[in-house]
This record gives C-alpha cells, structure tokens and sequence, in this order.
C-alpha cells in the first residue's frame, strides 16, 4: 500500500510495510510541475504490465517494483486492484505511477487540486 500526500509543491508517495521490499522503493518524490493527474482504475490490476525489471508479480496477490512496456517504464505497488490509483506523469522516470491506496476518491481529489492547470 502506498500513502500519498502533497508535500509543497511536490507529490510524495511513500511506500509502506513489506511493499516497501518487493517494490524496491520505500519514497518516491516528483514535482507537481510533472503531474499530468491522477484517476482511480479499478481494472488496471488486470491490464498488461510489461516486463518487470526490477520488482514482483504473483498474479492476483501483488505487483510491485518497475515494469517497461511500450518503451515507457511504470511503477507499480498494488494487491487490491479496487483502490488502485493511475497517477500520469511527464518528464519523469516513469510514465505513470499505478499504487494502491487506502481512499482512491480521496487521493484522485488530492493530487487533482493540487496539480497546476
């Protein structure tokens, strides 16, 4: 699971417990000025994830680290697909971030509001 929150004018998605060690990341911190936005996706746990390099996948049980697909690189870190976050970024090592998260409504308004238009 991942804790998101707005830190300035940065977006900070820590990485919490033991996904902390199948993701290889416990922090990661990118600039508001690189959000694109953020959308809860239920259904993205069962969409392709690419190759995973470095990080983990048991289907259904968790999916977590770096995947490259398509030639961009994203960052995975969910269990529950439900509460699944697709946080859109530009000019960043990842092109998006997907991260489970305790209140997806709660956490897509967040990152929604704090993004410059």
């Amino acid at each position: 699971m991942a804790n998101v929150l707005i830190d300035g004018d940065e977006l900070v998605v820590q990485i919490e417990g033991m996904d902390r060690l199948w993701s290889l990341k416990s922090r990661l911190v990118i600039p508001l000025a690189n959000v694109r936005g953020a959308t809860a996706d239920p259904g993205i746990a069962a969409e392709p994830k690419g190759l995973r390099a470095p990080g983990t996948n048991v289907p259904g049980v968790i999916t977590a680290g770096t995947f490259h697909q398509d030639g961009e690189s994203v960052f995975w870190n969910i269990r529950d697909g439900s509460r699944a976050v697709v946080i859109e970024l530009a000019d960043e090592q990842y092109a998006r971030l997907v991260v489970e998260v305790v209140d997806p409504a709660a956490t897509v308004a967040l990152i929604e509001q704090a993004v410059p238009r």
